[in-house]
């Protein structure tokens, strides 16, 4: 392979992933296909790792591709498969383009800090707790910034794109409901994003090489890479030209060698040096190289454009309830556990794999799964949990089954979903409108699906009666309790997962004579 061609193969594969990633997460319209989500989201190396170690299949075996291409090239992982490191790159082309006279210089080798880092994710892993992977890790980190920073303003736009359209008869978009806002998910995401955007405008791949335990990992496997990028002192004329266009900041033109650790293989350096003294050679074999071209600054970039994903976005609407109450009730609901999604098995389960990448969050339709704080407890800070004030889960949904890529949330059918007990019903007599103030409601027993509550006649009126056997843990019922400040009915988590009983099929009492004409 002639070597100007590696930097557009890498262009290309980069744009492709970062833009296919960026869609899963702004899918707002869930047109995306579950099994086009498993093919992306194959070869991200966190998520596919953890995985892996779930269900111990090929099928999540993503990362061992990407540990097999770093022991071949180097960690092409980072250039060109992962999303955190495409957007530097954007973020660093945007510098030039806004100061054209800006270039790299070889930057400070900050061993210390990169292997610090990385020392202490693998002793937390060890130790059981996922919050530096899940604070650290690039592809949870884009999600994070995607969902909470980019989507709702997506969404903003499509309702008022929406309401606009509407008034000409074009019914092509839809409101989306946008709900509960976390200042604290908001605020880590846009802490690490702002980091990542001051470190790649002023030092191009800086968080690679310091903040990511990723790219220390993948750049400790490189040195046994078996291609390396290589200059050749004897055609070196020292023209510095590879040093301004490193972005890794590796090259260290006095002694005319590469630090392949930090590389990322970009390969940038490759298509500027004007005698062929930088080679792409087998580290084993030195003889053995890929085959050189002369520079031709007009084959320079075989792409310059990137693809956007534009969709329709705005206005914010929330779900109504017909009945509000006049008077507040007084006694306070105290969850022990609260519920994580259907196919995590137990909370031991689910909080040792999540990483909070929040893929989950944006794929749920009715935004039920929301980033914890402290419902997990502080190392569990950012992993999703049912929050059944922002909504409910769909009887008839299992996405985030089907997406989770890091195997904290195991595939479902429907009809196990459908009995798969995440909660138990729970009802505070002394908390309802119907004991309150004496009046009709049953709001939690017409949108329960299961009939896990039903009403029964108390006081000349009907009060909600609750059998937890037939109860999924939905939250319908809590979602559409009006009382304030606290509900009457509420769903209290299961910290391992159940099976519900189904309801026994009613049986017709009435009996219908056919001899008659008109038996209706």
């Amino acid at each position: 392979m002639k070597l100007y061609r590696l930097r557009g193969i890498r262009l290309f594969i980069s744009i492709i992933f970062f833009s296919f990633i960026t869609i899963l997460f702004l899918d707002f319209y869930n047109l995306i296909p579950d099994y086009f989500t498993d093919y992306i989201l194959y070869f991200q190396f966190i998520p596919s790792l953890f995985k892996f170690i779930n269900l111990a299949a090929l099928s999540a075996a993503g990362f061992i591709f990407i540990l097999a291409i770093t022991l071949l090239y180097g960690r092409v992982y980072c250039s060109s498969i992962c999303p955190v490191g495409t957007l530097q790159d954007f973020i660093s082309r945007i510098s030039k383009k806004i100061n054209k006279k800006k270039y790299y210089r070889k930057i400070k080798d900050y061993k210390w800090l990169r292997y610090s880092i990385l020392a202490f994710t693998i002793i937390s892993l060890l130790s059981g707790s996922l919050i530096l992977v899940t604070l650290l890790d690039p592809f949870s980190n884009f999600g994070r910034i995607v969902t909470n920073l980019i989507r709702p303003l997506l969404i903003l736009i499509n309702n008022f794109l929406s309401g606009s359209f509407e008034k000409f008869n074009f019914f092509l978009l839809y409101q989306i409901e946008l709900r509960n806002f976390s200042l604290v998910t908001i605020t880590i995401s846009s802490l690490i994003f702002l980091t990542i955007i001051l470190l790649s405008y002023n030092k191009g791949r800086l968080f690679c090489n310091t903040i990511c335990p990723v790219g220390a990992f993948l750049g400790l496997v490189s040195k046994l890479s078996l291609y390396k990028i290589n200059i050749d002192k004897e055609k070196c004329n020292s023209c510095n030209l590879c040093t301004k266009v490193c972005k890794s900041g590796c090259i260290d033109k006095l002694n005319k060698d590469v630090d392949f650790a930090r590389c990322v293989s970009c390969y940038n350096c490759l298509n500027v040096c004007p005698t062929g003294g930088i080679t792409f050679m087998n580290s084993f074999n030195p003889g053995k190289k890929f085959s050189k071209v002369k520079f031709d600054p007009k084959r320079r970039e075989l792409i310059s454009k990137t693809f956007l994903y534009l969709v329709s976005l705005s206005g914010l609407s929330f779900a109504q309830v017909k009945i509000i109450p006049k008077k507040e009730n007084k006694i306070p609901v105290l969850k022990k556990f609260y519920s994580s999604p259907p196919g995590s098995k137990n909370l031991e389960h689910f909080t040792s794999r999540c990483t909070g990448c929040h893929l989950c969050v944006s794929s749920c339709p009715t935004q039920v799964l929301q980033p914890s704080l402290f419902e997990y407890g502080i190392l569990g800070i950012l992993q999703p949990y049912m929050d059944y004030k922002t909504g409910f889960c769909n009887f008839e949904c299992k996405v985030c089954t089907d997406i989770c890529p890091s195997g904290a949330i195991l595939p479902l059918t429907l009809e196990d979903k459908k009995l798969t007990q995440i909660g138990k019903v729970k009802f505070i007599k002394e908390n309802c409108i119907v004991e309150i103030e004496k009046t009709e409601c049953g709001a939690c027993s017409e949108h329960c699906p299961t009939k896990a509550v039903k009403m029964i006649p108390y006081e000349n009126l009907h009060l909600p009666e609750v059998k937890e056997e037939y109860c999924i843990g939905c939250g319908a019922c809590e979602f559409a309790c009006p009382t304030k400040p606290y509900k009457a009915i509420y769903i209290e988590g299961n910290p391992a997962h159940l099976t519900a009983k189904q309801l026994p099929a009613e049986k017709l009492e009435d009996t219908i004579n056919f001899k008659e004409d008109f038996p209706f």
